[in-house]
C-alpha cells in the first residue's frame, strides 16, 4: 500500500501545517454552513485532503455519497478516453458528442442531486487550473443555478488560472508550504510507525528527503517510501527525480546547447505524453532552474510566461516563446559552479 494513502489525514485535526486554514473549515462544519471556495496553494500542503475530511465532519457515514470529486487535470488531459473508463459516469457518457458537452451534462447532474441526509452536498474540482476556460464558463452558470443543492470547491495551485466569475463567487483559502520540521517529524512518525528505524532510513537521509520536497510533504512521504524500499545506499538525487523531471531538465539543456526544436519536442512530449498542463511544464522547467541554476534572468522568463498563460489561449505558442527567449540568452547563462 502507498504510505501517501496509508497515512492521508482522516480528520481536520490530522491536516499538518495549516492551523488556520484548518480552524477556519471546523467553522464551516459546525455550523453546517459552507460557501463556495477555492483551495489555494502549492502541490501536496493538504488541499485535497481536507476537502475529504470537510466532507467527513459534515455528512459522518454519508460523506462518500454527498462529496464528488472531479480529477479535472486527468480529464482534460486524457479526454473522452478518461470517461469511457470511469464507470461512476457510464449512465450520463455520450460517444458521439465532445468532451466539453460531456462535462457540462455530468457536472449539471452531480450538481442537481439531492444530498443525502444534508442540506447540499459538495463537489470538488482537482487541479482547477485545467478547467478550459470554456468549462469554466459553464461551471459559473451551474454555480448560479445549484446553489441551493451544491457547493463548489476549486483546488488549485495556480488560482490566476480561475476566471474572475467563479473565483468572485468563491472564499479563498490559502495553504502554504508544509514548515520542514513539520515534514521531518511527520517522516520520522512514519518510520517509528513502519518500523523502521536509522538502520533503514539514516536521519541525515531524512533531512535531505525534507529538503528535496520543500514544503510538499506527499512529495516528502513518497520518497521516503522509496527510499526505505530501495535500501540506505540509494541515489538520493536520481529517487527525488521523476521521469518528469529527467524530461524537463533533457529540454533546458537542449535549451543552452541551442537545439530550440529538441526542446520544443521534449516539452511537447511533457504536455502530450504525460498530460501536463502549460503551468505544469513551466513548473517542472523551474525546478530543474532551481536545483541547477542561480540566474535572474530565467527566473524572469519562468515568471512572466507564468502570467501570459494565465491570459492566452495557445500553451504551445508561449512555451515556445520562452524557449526561444532562453536561448537567445543561453550564451550567458552558466551552471553554478
Amino acid at each position: 500500500m502507498l504510505w501517501i494513502e496509508k497515512y492521508r489525514p482522516r480528520a481536520l485535526d490530522e491536516i499538518i501545517g495549516q492551523e488556520k486554514v484548518v480552524e477556519r473549515l471546523k467553522h464551516f462544519a459546525s455550523s453546517r454552513s459552507v460557501p463556495h471556495l477555492m483551495l489555494a496553494g502549492p502541490p501536496g500542503t493538504g488541499k485535497s485532503a481536507s476537502v475529504e475530511c470537510l466532507a467527513r465532519e459534515l455528512y459522518l457515514d454519508h460523506a462518500e455519497e454527498n462529496l464528488t470529486v472531479i480529477p479535472t487535470s486527468d480529464l482534460f488531459s486524457f479526454g473522452k478516453k478518461f470517461l469511457e473508463g470511469e464507470e461512476r459516469y457510464s449512465h450520463l457518457y455520450r460517444a458521439d458528442e465532445s468532451l466539453l458537452s460531456n462535462f457540462k451534462r455530468i457536472i449539471r447532474e452531480y450538481s442537481s442531486l439531492r444530498p443525502l441526509d444534508a442540506e447540499f452536498k459538495l463537489m470538488a474540482f482537482e487541479g482547477a487550473s485545467s478547467l478550459p476556460r470554456e468549462a469554466q464558463q459553464a461551471l459559473r452558470r451551474i454555480m448560479e443555478r445549484s446553489s441551493r443543492t451544491c457547493r463548489f470547491i476549486y483546488c488549485t495551485s495556480h488560482p490566476s488560472a480561475v476566471i474572475p466569475a467563479i473565483a468572485s463567487r468563491c472564499l479563498p483559502v490559502f495553504f502554504s508550504p508544509i514548515p520542514d520540521p513539520l515534514v521531518e517529524s511527520h517522516l520520522q512518525a512514519i518510520c517509528a510507525a513502519e518500523g523502521r528505524g536509522d538502520c533503514i532510513v539514516r536521519e541525515d537521509q531524512i533531512g535531505l528527503l525534507v529538503a528535496a520536497a520543500r514544503g510538499d510533504l506527499r512529495k516528502a512521504v513518497m520518497l521516503l517510501q522509496v527510499l526505505a524500499e530501495s535500501g540506505p545506499d540509494a541515489n538520493l538525487l536520481s529517487l527525488s527525480m521523476t521521469e518528469t523531471d529527467q524530461v524537463a531538465t533533457a529540454a533546458f539543456s537542449a535549451i543552452l546547447t541551442g537545439d530550440v526544436m529538441a526542446a520544443r519536442r521534449r516539452l511537447e512530449t511533457l504536455q502530450i505524453e504525460y498530460g501536463l498542463s502549460g503551468r505544469e511544464v513551466l513548473g517542472a522547467l523551474g525546478n530543474v532552474v532551481k536545483r541547477d541554476f542561480n540566474d535572474p534572468r530565467i527566473a524572469c522568463a519562468l515568471a512572466e510566461t507564468d502570467w501570459v498563460l494565465g491570459h492566452s489561449q495557445n500553451e504551445y505558442l508561449q512555451l515556445n516563446a520562452l524557449v526561444s527567449r532562453i536561448s537567445r540568452e543561453a550564451g550567458d547563462i552558466r551552471r553554478p559552479g
